[in-house]
Order: structure tokens, then sequence, then C-alpha cells
């Protein structure tokens, strides 16, 4: 049985790759460690995203365990330019999971690309795994296991939040375990 818990990162100050946790957010990272502490942990991966880094580093640290950085974790690109009706936007490429705008990633090109790292791992030697990335992309996991999850599990989302997905077989059963 594998145990998989995807993790979205704590609050942060921004949208852009370097963007840092706030204080909130790094109290949060604590709070995220004590939580998964007891869990029998093997392996970390990790958006390479500074929040993303900052949200697992407690619980790496405590752990004595290396994160291991995957750019195939990174939060989906809606679109080059912005757009102020970015959220019905959003909300059609969860409809349409071809749809893709300029400069942009369709939905199901990101989703193929973090069931990749999610294949690497149920492959792997490890039974107890965190992953860690962004809203969008999530959701988008999520979606490859359970189509009914979609846009409205998306903006439910927490920072953080943690979802738990035990493998028995090919596919998960599927379970949002984060208290706040």
């Amino acid at each position: 049985m594998k145990n998989v818990y995807i993790v979205r990162h704590c609050k942060a100050e921004g949208q852009s790759a370097d963007a840092p946790l706030t204080d909130a957010g790094l109290e949060q990272a604590d709070q995220l460690a004590e939580f998964l502490i007891d869990r029998n942990i093997q392996s970390i991966l990790s958006s390479p995203y500074e929040r993303a880094t900052q949200t697992i580093a407690p619980l790496a640290g405590k752990l004595g365990i290396e994160v291991r950085l995957d750019d195939r974790l990174q939060e989906r690109l809606l679109s080059r330019q912005s757009h102020p009706e970015w959220r019905e936007r959003l909300r059609r490429t969860y409809d349409d999971l071809d749809l893709c705008y300029e400069g942009g990633e369709s939905s199901r090109t990101a989703m193929n690309r973090a069931a990749a790292v999610m294949n690497e791992v149920l492959h792997s030697e490890d039974n107890h795994v965190v992953i860690v990335s962004h809203g969008n992309l999530i959701s988008l996991l999520l979606n490859y296991y359970d189509p009914r999850i979609g846009f409205d599990e998306w903006a439910a989302l927490s920072n953080p939040d943690v979802y738990h997905l035990t493998f028995r077989h090919e596919t998960p059963s599927i379970q949002r375990i984060w208290p706040g």
C-alpha cells in the first residue's frame, strides 16, 4: 500500500517563482511539519518554487530527509498574458481539458506531467511520500484520479492544504485531511 500526501504550499507573498512565504505562512509550515511528523514519511518531492520549498523545509529538517525538487511540480501557467477574467478562463479549462490559452498550458498537459511524477512515486520503493505543489496543479492531479474534482474543489483549497491518497490498487482513495 502506498500513502501519498499531496501538500499545497502555505500562504505566500505572491505568485512568482521566487515569492517567499509570509510570516503566517512560515508558522503554517511549522504546523504542517507537526501534522505530518508521525506519518512515516520516507521521501519528499517538491516544486522548485520558493513557497513550496519553504513549506516543506521544517518537516524535511525534522526528519533529516533531503527534498527532491522536480520541475514537473511547478504551478500550471494558464496564459502568458494577464486577463481580468482569469477565474472564468480557468473554469473553462476544467470543462475542456485541452483548452489552451496563448503561451499557457492545457489542463491535460499539466495533469499528465503531475501524473508522471505520481507514477514514478508509485513505482518507487517508498510507501509514504509527500509531494508539495500548487493549487491548480494539485486539483488537476486529483482530477486525474477522480474526474468529479474540478474548479469548485480548486476554489475550496486552502493554504496550506493536504490530501491523503491511499493506493491499494491503481485507483486511490482520496481524502482531504488538513484540519484548517
